[in-house]
């Protein structure tokens, strides 16, 4: 039983740490093949979701190693709306592996530290101190991880050609951890480019995205403060991904499917690793463009339209049904049926 306060929560036994960590793996890959298969998103989309969620299971695997064996520190979990690690958990890790020179060097030599495990266990016969398995799983921690592969408040994915057939000549991609729901947001940007080489102005495009898409907002604003920002582009669909949250034992949100969830677990009608995940798409398409500014000085704008919004849930056939059954308003109101995914056992 985990008792805490309702925006998060410590994850305090070895127990919790394994059950947590390979649920959260076991989910977002679970997402990525449906995703997939069920061509929610096109294929050089998925390609890069693929790839920002990767970032975050190297993250969340490098926080499993971290925090293991350690008596003194413990992970934070979001409880609102997420599921996911409390943003400053993505930080710290990040901060801990600039300095990992630094920490390798005070670390015990790994030949000793072996010698020593191996003759606790095979002389001894005794078990390991957690406090030698906490400096084994610092010494994995501090060799291993790599602070590129960090899920970073904002990651940037490169300009490539779009696939034929797309709304614009070029796909951008970019995702961020939105503090205020502690959960990630993959953007999709397709544009074309008023110029010959669009790789001379790459730094600036990536420096707007960074600075006025780093956050959920509306989206037909975002649309408006990057198409202003930036005279030589010219965006024509933006779509932004919503990955989450993950309902499940963790959470204490005041979602339905939650609820739902929540409660079956507690009147066991349904195991205690039973989970859903929402999912939601945004997107605003250039309807037309209309020219701003002085005889001199115009500019080329979009003319937007109307914010598509779909909603999507996947979950094992059980937890289908539950939903179904529970919260038959939201059921009906998805863009596709709920989505079928394998229990986690």
């Amino acid at each position: 039983m985990i008792v805490t306060p309702l925006d998060s929560a410590v994850l305090d036994s070895k127990e919790q740490y394994v059950f947590y960590h390979r649920m959260i793996d076991f989910t977002l890959k679970e997402l990525i093949v449906a995703v997939q298969q069920k061509q929610i998103l096109k294929e050089q989309e998925v390609k890069l979701f693929k790839q920002y969620c990767d970032l975050l299971l190297y993250s969340i695997e490098a926080m499993r190693v971290k925090y293991m064996y350690d008596d003194e520190e413990n992970m934070k979990v979001d409880l609102t709306d997420s599921s996911f690690p409390n943003y400053l958990e993505f930080r710290y890790l990040f901060n801990d592996l600039g300095l990992r020179e630094e920490y390798l060097g005070k670390l015990t030599d790994i030949e000793e530290l072996k010698e020593e495990f191996l003759d606790t266990l095979l002389r001894k016969k005794q078990p390991i101190s957690k406090r030698k398995l906490f400096q084994a799983a610092s010494i994995v921690y501090y060799s291993s991880a790599k602070k590129e592969f960090i899920f970073n408040r904002f990651v940037q994915g490169k300009i490539i050609e779009a696939a034929p057939g797309s709304p614009g000549e070029y796909l951008v991609s970019w995702s961020f951890y939105e503090v205020s729901h502690n959960r990630p947001f993959i953007c999709y940007m397709y544009f074309n480019y008023d110029g010959r080489d669009v790789s001379k102005d790459k730094d600036e495009i990536y420096y707007v995205l960074k600075t006025v898409a780093d956050r959920e907002m509306a989206l037909d604003s975002m649309s408006y403060a990057i198409d202003k920002r930036l005279p030589k582009i010219a965006p024509k669909l933006i779509k932004r991904v919503d990955l989450g949250p993950i309902h499940n034992v963790f959470a204490k949100d005041e979602n339905e499917i939650t609820h739902a969830i929540l409660e079956g677990i507690a009147k066991k009608t349904i195991p205690l690793e039973s989970y859903a995940i929402s999912f939601k798409i945004d997107e605003v398409a250039s309807r037309s463009e209309f020219k701003e500014g002085s005889f001199f000085n115009k500019q080329v704008f979009q003319k937007w339209g109307d914010i598509f919004n779909q909603k999507y849930v996947f979950a094992p056939h059980r937890i289908i049904q539950l939903l179904y059954n529970k919260t038959p308003e939201i059921m009906n109101k998805l863009a596709k049926a709920p989505i079928q995914i394998a229990d986690l056992k």
